[in-house]
C-alpha cells in the first residue's frame, strides 16, 4: 500500500477535510491507549485533558507518520480501519490494566482476611465499591510505575509502533486474546506472591488467637481478637513494604515487555 509523508509547512483550505481525517485516523491509536490505561484513564484526570495530550502528541508525530492514501480508502475500508487503530491501543490499555489488577486483587483478599471487608469507597476509576486497602495498593502500584518511568517507555513504544506497524497493518488479535489470556494467569499469580506474606503471617495470628479462645473460652472473641488482627495487619504490610515494591518493579518491567512483544508481533494488512 502506498503511503504519504505530510511534511508541509501549510494547509491548503481545499484539503483541509482531508487533512482533518489523516490526522483523526492517526490520531486513535494513541487516544484510545490514554482512555484505557490504568494512569491516564483515572477519574481524577478530566476527560478535556486526556483529548489534549493525545492531541498533543498526535500533532509532534504527524508530519512524519506515514499514513494510507485517504483517496483509496472509503466506505468499508475506512472503518476497519478505524477498528484496527482503536484495538491496537485498546490492546495495550487492556494488558496493563489486568496486570495492575494483581494489586487490587491482593488487596482484597488481605482484607478480607484481616477483616477489613467493610472499609469501602467509591473508586473513581471504576464508579464502583472499592475496598480501601486496594485502593492504597493501586496508588502504591501507580507510584512506583511512575516512578520507575514506565509511563514515558510505553508512550514511547507506542509512538515507535507507528513505525514497525504503520497505520493500515494490524495485529494478529487471536495472538493477542492469548496473550491477554496468559497475562491473566500471571496477573493471579502475581497478587498470590503479594498477598502470600501478609495473609500468612495473618492466619498464624488467627490459629493463635483460635488457641488463645478455646483454652480461656471466658474471653470475648471479637473483642480480643479483632484489635490484635487490626494491628497486626498494619504492621505486617509496614514489614512488607520492601517486598511489595520490588514485586510492583517487576509488574512494571512485566508489563513493559509483554506490551513491547504484542507491538513487535507480525503485523497483517487490514485490506
Amino acid at each position: 500500500m502506498s503511503g504519504t509523508e505530510f511534511n508541509i509547512p501549510g494547509l491548503n483550505l481545499f484539503n483541509l477535510t482531508q487533512y482533518l481525517i489523516i490526522f483523526f485516523i492517526a490520531s486513535l491509536r494513541i487516544s484510545s491507549f490514554l482512555i484505557s490505561a490504568p494512569f491516564f484513564s483515572s477519574g481524577s484526570i478530566p476527560l478535556q485533558a486526556r483529548i489534549v495530550v493525545s492531541i498533543a502528541i498526535t500533532a509532534f508525530l504527524f508530519p512524519v507518520i506515514k499514513v494510507p492514501d485517504i483517496n483509496e480508502i472509503e466506505g468499508f475500508k475506512l472503518f476497519l480501519l478505524i477498528l484496527s487503530e482503536i484495538g491496537i491501543g485498546l490492546s495495550v490499555g487492556l494488558i496493563l490494566n489486568i496486570l495492575f489488577a494483581s494489586a487490587t486483587l491482593a488487596g482484597e483478599k488481605i482484607a478480607s482476611t484481616a477483616g477489613l471487608s467493610m472499609a469501602n469507597m467509591v473508586d473513581p476509576q471504576s464508579g464502583g465499591q472499592t475496598l480501601v486497602l486496594s485502593s492504597i495498593l493501586s496508588l502504591f502500584l501507580v507510584s512506583c510505575f511512575l516512578s520507575l518511568d514506565g509511563h514515558l517507555y510505553l508512550i514511547k513504544m507506542i509512538l515507535e509502533s507507528y513505525t514497525y506497524l504503520p497505520i493500515g497493518m494490524t495485529l494478529n488479535f487471536s495472538e493477542v486474546s492469548q496473550v491477554g489470556v496468559d497475562t491473566f494467569g500471571k496477573m493471579l499469580y502475581l497478587a498470590a506472591l503479594i498477598m502470600l506474606p501478609v495473609v500468612g503471617g495473618l492466619l498464624l495470628i488467627q490459629c493463635s488467637i483460635g488457641v488463645i479462645t478455646r483454652s480461656a473460652p471466658s474471653l470475648n472473641l471479637f473483642s480480643f481478637g479483632f484489635p490484635i488482627t487490626l494491628i497486626s495487619v498494619f504492621i505486617f504490610l509496614y514489614g512488607a513494604v520492601g517486598p511489595i515494591s520490588n514485586a510492583f518493579s517487576d509488574i512494571t518491567g512485566m508489563a513493559i515487555n509483554i506490551i513491547d512483544n504484542v507491538l513487535h508481533s507480525p503485523p497483517q494488512s487490514i485490506f
